[in-house]
């Protein structure tokens, strides 16, 4: 298979940002990916003992679709988030989250933006850097998601309308697989020609996050019950560990290894 896109997701809950290549390290996740966590109401999130906690207790597109129409930027060099307006293209906020008056800037904003759906105050949440970089992935392992392009365009044909591979919010998209064969390479190794391998470890099952178009932010779908009512399943995607270091590209190979 063909590594199309690689993304990373450096707030959960909020937009994508496409890197052409990444140095994966055996046991993490995409660097940067779900670095932050905006806090939707007390979690019990320690940053000092981080741990896995489900993500109804974060901002997230399952519930809160208005997430789909902002526009982020994360700059890793100044720890800098900016929020855009995808519509206007206009800056609603910058801020410094490595400062404490930037994460304050960031939560004033949500606890506007977002005031309706709001348990408690928002909180901008990041975990210790020690001993290694913490992920607010949805799931407690540490791995990389893995998007068939052929498999989402079944689902297309499934729902009659063109759906965005950006709705499944995966770290990689890849080519060159039948669709749905990604979902039988669980417990195989994949590896690039540059050394990286991955074991493929679960099917991902999705949920209503996939009904949200994530250039108009309207729920206008529902794929997972489509999903279920087609194939007996929701799941679309697998998730990987990496095992071994190695740099991976745009328009790599991924062949399962002997």
């Amino acid at each position: 298979m063909r590594v199309v896109t690689i993304s990373r997701y450096p707030i959960k809950g909020l937009s994508a940002e496409r890197l052409t290549a990444v140095d994966l390290e055996p046991g993490r996740v995409i660097a940067g990916d779900r670095r932050y966590a905006i806090e939707n109401g007390p979690s019990g999130f320690d940053p000092a003992a981080p741990g896995y906690h489900p993500k109804v207790k974060f901002l997230m597109l399952m519930r809160n679709e208005r997430l789909a129409a902002l526009d982020t930027r994360f700059d890793d060099a100044t720890t800098t988030l900016a929020i855009r307006d995808r519509a206007s293209d206009r800056v609603l906020v910058s801020a410094d989250l490595s400062a404490a008056a930037g994460r304050a800037a960031v939560e004033a904003f949500f606890a506007d933006h977002m005031a309706d759906e709001l348990r408690g105050p928002p909180k901008v949440l990041e975990a210790a850097r020690a001993p290694a970089p913490f992920s607010f992935s949805d799931v407690a392992a540490k791995v990389v998601s893995i998007i068939n392009l052929a498999s989402v365009a079944e689902i297309s044909a499934l729902v009659g309308t063109s759906v965005d591979p950006r709705r499944f919010r995966g770290n990689l998209t890849v080519d060159g697989l039948p669709a749905w064969a990604e979902l039988d390479m669980v417990g195989a190794t994949l590896e690039t020609a540059t050394g990286a391998r991955l074991k493929v470890v679960k099917r991902i099952v999705r949920c209503a996050a996939t009904n949200v178009d994530p250039q108009t932010a309207q729920r206008d779908l529902d794929i997972p019950r489509a999903l279920m009512r087609a194939y007996g399943h929701m799941d679309c995607g697998v998730y990987a560990e990496v095992v071994t270091a190695g740099r991976l590209a745009e328009g790599n190979i991924l062949r399962p290894s002997a």
